[in-house]
């Protein structure tokens, strides 16, 4: 079974990953595998040398991320061509990773979820207003900036509604027992 945790910035899907993590279920973490594999597939690394320009990585081959930051940001359409070119090496990754669960910021976005089939997704959510506090006190930036990068992603009710299950962590509702219903929910048919 493969089952997607997934949530926009600020809602706390890390922080679900970490309880689930505390049951022994392990969870594939597709920003830190984008890191590691920018840093070790020889493949991804001259795909991106080819997209990006060889000064990309520096002499000794570490990833220039001013960069990259600086081609992501040019454009929409550099945005889409990096997302395909680093999302398929994650894909393949996590396919022989042998992990059932994955951490995904952007699943639909990234179009994650049309590489790999999911038996469930999951979207952790939060109140606009958590969300800006979490991010604020997280990077250290203003109200109005953590809103823009909010804004950016997808609306948190378009991935509501592509989700099987909806855990809200506004830190009020009970987490333990909506992750204990969600396991029972996912529990194969007898």
């Amino acid at each position: 079974m493969r089952i997607a945790i997934t949530g926009g910035i600020g809602s706390g899907k890390s922080y679900v990953c970490r309880m689930l993590e505390q049951r022994g279920i392990k969870i594939y973490d597709c920003d830190a595998a984008a890191k590691r594999l920018m840093r070790t597939s020889d493949s991804l690394q001259h795909q991106l040398k080819e997209l990006v320009g060889d000064n990309v990585y520096s002499a000794d081959g570490v990833l220039q991320k001013p960069v990259l930051a600086e081609f992501l940001l040019a454009s929409e359409a550099n945005k889409q061509a990096l997302n395909n070119v680093v999302h398929p090496a994650v894909a393949a990754d996590y396919k022989v990773s042998g992990m059932e669960w994955l951490e995904s910021a952007i699943l639909f976005e990234s179009g994650f979820d049309r590489r790999v089939h999911f038996d469930h997704i999951v979207c952790v959510t939060a109140p606009r207003n958590v969300r800006i506090q979490r991010i604020m006190q997280r990077d250290s930036i203003s109200a109005e900036r953590a809103a823009e990068w909010i804004d950016a992603q997808m609306t948190q009710e378009e991935v509501e509604q592509r989700s099987d299950f909806v855990i809200m962590n506004d830190e009020v509702s009970d987490l333990q027992h909506q992750i204990d219903r969600m396991l029972q929910q996912f529990q194969p048919a007898e």
